[in-house]
């Protein structure tokens, strides 16, 4: 009896090779078998940039969090999950035209060697010259956004009007914490920003008092929009005080997250001990709980 693998012939893409760069050509290969239309995976065949781009930054997020959480074998298969996001948007530019996966490794790879003249030799820097590395980083890196704006034909900044590449390279999708970092990181490089950190926390302070004058105001439509805006100008100017304190609101945040779920496991344990439901107990009862997971955290050195 002739089995189905015999009839079709030997599928290349089920062997496990033993090298890196042939388990790269492999993972492409398998992504060429699911996109087509013939032989593919109907849900893979239909797919397109903007359905994939969640799936992407969904993976993205899973990676940090199997950092944050130091699980190295979820790191392994979360970072497998984020290159087949790459290889898969990779594909889909290749099916329409405009570039493959090659491209993709080869822009990121010259710009590397580009950003890094003190480490490549034959690139017109010193390996061994390291303290301005930073300085040459971004100053390249603003040679980059200027050559870009130019490509897009974004107005020249000679010519006085608003500068529309001052954020080039920021995109609207990130998420928005990230974002506005950046956006106000950029402002700062061009010398829009205070000059301590003290007005930074007097602005915290106002932005706050705002939202408080808004949460006093007689309730409706214009309250709540009101209420919705001075929420975003606290938020924006927390940012920017992560910024001042070399913080990632982004890795803070989502350390708190952490640190909320660990305590609400404490609370939750103690009323199952009791053999109590967390709705049939008072705020103060569960707050025994809460309180006893932070000790437990400050004698095992946590936070």
């Amino acid at each position: 009896m002739t089995n189905e693998s015999e009839t079709r012939g030997h599928d290349a893409t089920l062997d496990v090779p033993s090298s890196a760069e042939a388990q790269l050509l492999r993972l492409i290969a398998i992504m060429a078998r699911l996109r087509d239309p013939e032989r593919g995976c109907p849900w893979d065949v239909k797919q397109s940039f903007a359905t994939i781009a969640p799936y992407t930054i969904e993976e993205a997020y899973e990676v940090a969090d199997a950092i944050e959480r130091g699980d190295m074998d979820d790191l392994k298969d979360e970072l497998g999950d984020l290159l087949l996001q790459v290889v898969f948007h990779a594909r889909m530019a290749k099916e329409a035209g405009h570039f493959a996966f090659a491209d993709v490794a080869n822009a990121i790879s010259e710009k590397l060697i580009r950003r890094h003249p003190h480490v490549f030799e034959g690139t017109g820097g010193d390996a061994k010259a390291t303290s301005g590395a930073k300085a040459t980083w971004e100053a390249i890196k603003a040679e980059e956004r200027k050559a870009k704006a130019e490509r897009r034909g974004a107005t020249d900044l000679a010519a006085g009007s608003a500068p529309r590449d001052l954020f080039d390279g920021i995109g609207a999708g990130l998420p928005a914490l990230l974002r506005s970092t950046k956006l106000q990181e950029r402002a700062a490089r061009v010398g829009f920003d205070w000059p301590t950190i003290d007005p930074v926390l007097e602005k915290v302070d106002e932005e706050l008092a705002e939202l408080r004058a808004e949460i006093a105001a007689p309730p409706g439509p214009e309250t709540d929009k009101r209420r919705f805006e001075e929420f975003g100008d606290l938020m924006f100017v927390v940012v920017n005080l992560g910024r001042w304190l070399d913080i990632d609101p982004e890795a803070a945040l989502r350390s708190a997250n952490t640190k909320f779920v660990r305590r609400m496991g404490e609370v939750v344990k103690g009323a199952a001990e009791e053999g109590r439901k967390l709705e049939e107990m008072r705020l103060d009862e569960m707050g025994v709980y809460w309180d006893r997971a932070k000790a437990k955290e400050r004698e095992q050195g946590g936070k």
